[in-house]
């Protein structure tokens, strides 16, 4: 599951449209955006744009990633 399908299935679980998250993000991050991200067009979300999603989730960042970027993360994290 990729950083679209995540916020995708976060945002529905609220019973949010995205124009609900987008107005959560205090405009910031807008509709089109929003959608680009979930459907996978925007494969490169800016670091900014993931946190403020993520604020307007109530969730980390990180729960936005895939499992698999998690792992990359902690094995850096390690000595």
């Amino acid at each position: 599951m990729g950083i679209g399908q995540i916020i995708k299935a976060k945002r529905e679980a609220r019973g949010w449209s995205q124009r609900d998250l987008a107005r959560y993000t205090q405009g910031k991050v807008t509709q089109a955006a929003i959608s680009k991200i979930e459907s996978g067009q925007d494969s490169s979300v800016r670091m900014e744009t993931l946190r403020l999603i993520a604020r307007a989730l109530n969730c980390a960042s990180v729960d936005l990633l895939p499992e698999e970027d998690k792992r990359i993360a902690a094995s850096r994290k390690q000595p």
